[in-house]
């Protein structure tokens, strides 16, 4: 996380300033409108285009006044979708971070290939971020799940938070024996936090249903997980998990790129 936040303008703006400050960013409030198309070179489409534009413009004017005084660039984007222009403008900006609210498609087309972390607000999240203290890593010892632990132990010592790693111990047929399963995560935690001493940090192993049990955490600011651990690198890519955490969670999702 080096670059700008981008924060869509509709329910993103609290958790993409938080993030932005957090990390001592800049940020910037981006909203896409449609592009002209290919094959729609009248006037009625035209119009159409130009009404879009003044609609992205009257957004933006509302996340003005609602960031008052606090420092951002707002921007207006043409593309073919809103997750294929936030994608076009992480990359020409290098983006530290894409924050956006209300999980849905937008969020989804995000998170299947993104360069850079995928926040996601819930929906009429009014939390004041940070208020907690807290940050939540749903942890595996993969490469995925090292490289979210290395950009929430960075927002977490940029904080002045604690970070958590939580690991869920399913269970039902096929599932390990919980002693032996116990043991492994305890080593895995255990490293993994002594891995990240610019912060301070703790673990905890929960038993249940993976994704009922990371949604419905409520004693952190913001839950990173980690990539699908499979197709290209540096890529967010949407897996199972991830893709109902997002719609059922009761905090911000961080969904991190693999990093290899």
């Amino acid at each position: 996380m080096t670059g700008p936040v981008i924060a869509g303008a509709a329910g993103a703006l609290a958790l993409g300033r938080w993030l932005a400050e957090m990390l001592g960013a800049p940020l910037i409030v981006a909203v896409v409108h449609p592009a002209p198309s290919a094959l729609g070179s009248g006037r009625v489409d035209a119009e159409w285009i130009a009404d879009r534009h003044r609609a992205a413009q009257k957004v933006l004017d509302e996340a003005r006044a609602a960031l008052g005084s606090a420092p951002a660039e707002y921007r207006t984007i043409a593309s073919s979708s809103a997750a294929h222009g936030l994608h076009d403008l992480a990359e020409e900006v290098g983006a530290s971070a894409i924050v956006v609210g209300r999980p849905g498609s937008t969020a989804e087309r995000l998170l299947a290939g993104s360069v850079c972390p995928v926040a996601v607000a819930p929906a009429d999240y009014t939390e004041p971020p940070g208020a907690l203290g807290m940050i939540g890593l749903a942890y595996v010892d993969t490469p995925d799940g090292r490289a979210a632990l290395t950009e929430a132990a960075r927002l977490a010592a940029r904080a002045g938070a604690r970070l958590r790693l939580y690991t869920v111990a399913t269970s039902g047929w096929g599932a390990v024996p919980y002693r032996v399963a116990g043991e492994i995560y305890e080593e895995s935690l255990t490293a993994a936090v002594a891995s990240v001493p610019e912060c301070d940090a703790d673990w905890r192993i929960v038993n249940g249903d993976v994704v009922e049990e990371l949604a419905g955490l409520d004693e952190v600011d913001v839950l990173f997980c980690g990539s699908r651990g499979y197709g290209p690198a540096r890529r967010v890519l949407l897996g199972g998990v991830s893709s109902r955490l997002i719609k059922r969670a009761k905090r911000p999702v961080v969904v991190v790129p693999r990093s290899e």
